[in-house]
């Protein structure tokens, strides 16, 4: 199927890696000009080499921290008026919540809920002048199935969630889709430090918890980034205009409810 969006502009955060990486590889394969950002730029020299060759065009990246308004203001630099936004942030570790300080909350409120709406902020207005524009944000299950241990991304990812339903009512009789993808356990390093976060309250090995986490999942398995970055190209395609404010689960059936 060919997604209509060859010539259109992207900027991908958190494309160096994992699922986000998966994401820019797919719409640079469509024929989007992509500019990953990230925070470490040896990781993304290194992606945007790799994606460059894979998808046969030119695949930038910017260093760039969704959290600070510098870092913003130099993913805009390098991609002025994207087409498509791909919000994609670690989220935090596992931890007990009477550990948790405010500084804790603040640091997750502004990676998985205020850099994404400040990002969306500054982008959406062009997106409807321009009467095409993709907003894909990276979220996770925890929002339809939350884990105790995992508060502080259930808290941010929950807020960024709540204001997105209101911000694409708004958006898409322009062309502006916004849309949240829910992964479940994918067989990406997020997953392996989540695991590593559960060693000492388990007692159990990485290994065993590893294959546990998979086996455990109805589909007997993890999640392939590919499959997500699938997903992700089709959501910002021209085919799924009519797709808006929804929040897509991808998660191996894992979720147990019928809505």
């Amino acid at each position: 199927m060919d997604l209509g969006i060859a010539g259109k502009s992207a900027l991908v955060f958190g494309g160096s890696k994992g699922m986000g990486r998966a994401c820019a590889q797919r719409l640079a394969q469509e024929g989007v000009q992509v500019v990953i950002a990230a925070r470490t730029e040896a990781t993304l020299v290194q992606a945007a080499a790799e994606l460059s060759q894979l998808s046969g065009q030119k695949v930038r990246y910017v260093v760039a921290n969704i959290t600070t308004d510098a870092g913003r203001d130099a993913a805009l630099a390098a991609c002025p008026a994207p087409d498509i936004l791909v919000n994609n942030a670690d989220g935090a570790a596992p931890g007990d919540f009477r550990t948790w300080t405010p500084a804790d909350w603040h640091a997750a409120i502004d990676a998985m809920m205020l850099g994404p709406i400040e990002m969306m902020r500054r982008t959406v207005d062009g997106m409807m002048e321009r009467r095409f524009g993709r907003v894909v944000n990276i979220v996770s299950r925890s929002v339809k199935t939350p884990q105790l241990e995992l508060g502080l991304s259930n808290g941010a990812r929950s807020g960024l969630v709540g204001f997105t339903a209101g911000l694409a009512r708004q958006t898409v009789r322009h062309n502006v889709t916004i849309n949240n993808l829910l992964p479940g356990v994918f067989a990406t390093d997020a997953q392996r430090h989540h695991i590593e976060g559960m060693l000492e309250s388990t007692g159990k090995s990485f290994d065993q918890l590893w294959r546990e986490r998979g086996s455990n999942n109805p589909a007997g398995r993890y999640g392939e980034a590919d499959e997500l970055g699938a997903l992700c190209g089709f959501i910002c395609s021209v085919h799924a205009g009519y797709i808006c404010g929804q929040n897509i689960l991808i998660d191996g059936a894992a979720y147990p409810g019928t809505f």
